[in-house]
């Protein structure tokens, strides 16, 4: 495997598009609003990132910051969003990497504590994150899964 690079928008705007679409690709939200949130973080309108992992000029990891993500808990913010991780590459720590990255850049910005929505149980507690509440998604039946971390 060639080597993994972790970046922010911010450090390779260029590739705003491209990520836009693959995260889209992924998770079926409408690329443009990813473009728009993305454009808020690269025109210093926020501090809610977005975060990738590549391995040469391919995306094969991924996640943002936003304010809500889909849920009816308003007052839990700010969500990462749209974790993704290439299935070839998983099992290889991105995903973990990429959290903690989320994590140091949002503390940084004295952004704390951030919340996560997920049906993972067992996974993000790997990596410092607390099982907070159930909340419920919009549009959705079940409840989901919220985790803090502090």
């Amino acid at each position: 495997m060639k080597e993994l690079k972790y970046i922010t928008l911010r450090d390779k705007p260029e590739l705003k598009d491209v990520a836009a679409s693959w995260f889209n690709s992924k998770w079926g939200v409408p690329k443009e609003a990813y473009l728009e949130c993305m454009n808020d973080y690269l025109n210093g309108e926020t501090e809610y990132g977005w975060y990738l992992c590549l391995c040469g000029n391919e995306i094969v990891g991924g996640m943002g910051v936003i304010e809500n993500d889909f849920h009816d808990r308003k007052d839990l913010s700010p969500n990462v969003c749209a974790v993704y991780t290439e299935e070839n590459y998983r099992c290889n720590g991105i995903a973990g990497k990429l959290l903690d990255m989320v994590v140091k850049d949002m503390r940084n910005k004295g952004i704390s504590p951030i919340y996560l929505v997920t049906d993972h149980a067992g996974f993000y507690e790997r990596y410092g994150w607390e099982f907070l509440c159930m909340v419920q998604g919009e549009g959705e039946p079940q409840m989901t899964r919220m985790y803090v971390h502090r």
